[in-house]
């Protein structure tokens, strides 16, 4: 089955004219540890990259650049990359050593490795346009889902204070208290010229988000994204 690569030209609706292109990108180190898909990985990876960025500059015009910067890391993660190879198949064309059994759905940095290697040969072997179609195709359900994306409140802090101050927010761990598996900490935040604004949590990183949250309950009158 591996080999049959006509098949998911078939399935892909791509005729490639370097069949050892398409072979290649499917060549798991594992398998070999020079003539494999690494390369086409790292290149793949940018074009997904540029693609995927220039549409979120297109269909989002309003949205501050880290209100992208979310929804861009939500397109291109290891779970989305991962879970469209899966949906597409690619698993079963993956050529892998004899150190590596059949693929499964938990594989995600194998999945998410052949996503990038597959778009990285198809940039080669059918250009920018081509590849730029293909990838809004196959990513467009997701596209679709980044209107959703949430902006966390440390995010949007983090924003508030570089374009007001040109200064990033400071965070002081305030305190610990509670059992040695269940703490709380408390934190604080500090903005320029606002008081310090505290938050708790289970983790330092809730804490943080919290104190985050409350700076905006505290100052309605900022706007933010």
């Amino acid at each position: 089955m591996k080999d049959n690569f006509h098949i998911l030209e078939n399935k892909l609706k791509i005729k490639y004219k370097n069949k050892a292109l398409l072979k290649k990108a499917f060549t798991h180190k594992s398998f070999d540890l020079i003539n494999n898909n690494e390369k086409l990985e790292f290149l793949g990876d940018r074009v997904i990259g540029l693609v995927l960025s220039k549409k979120l500059y297109e269909i989002y015009p309003n949205d501050s650049e880290g209100v992208l910067d979310k929804k861009f890391a939500n397109l291109v993660n290891r779970k989305t990359c991962s879970s469209i190879a899966w949906n597409l198949g690619l698993n079963k064309f993956i050529i892998l050593g004899d150190t590596h059994k059949k693929i499964l759905i938990k594989d995600e940095k194998i999945l998410s490795d052949i996503c990038e290697s597959l778009i990285g040969s198809i940039y080669i072997d059918k250009g920018f346009d081509f590849v730029e179609k293909f990838i809004l195709k196959i990513w467009d359900k997701n596209i679709k889902n980044s209107i959703n994306t949430v902006v966390d409140s440390k995010t949007k802090l983090q924003e508030y204070s570089l374009k007001v101050y040109k200064k990033l927010p400071i965070y002081f761990v305030e305190k610990k208290s509670g059992p040695q598996h269940n703490p709380i900490f408390k934190v604080s935040v500090k903005v320029t010229e606002h008081k310090k604004i505290p938050g708790s949590g289970t983790s330092i990183k809730i804490a943080q988000q919290n104190a985050a949250q409350n700076f905006f309950k505290i100052n309605k009158n900022i706007k933010h994204s």
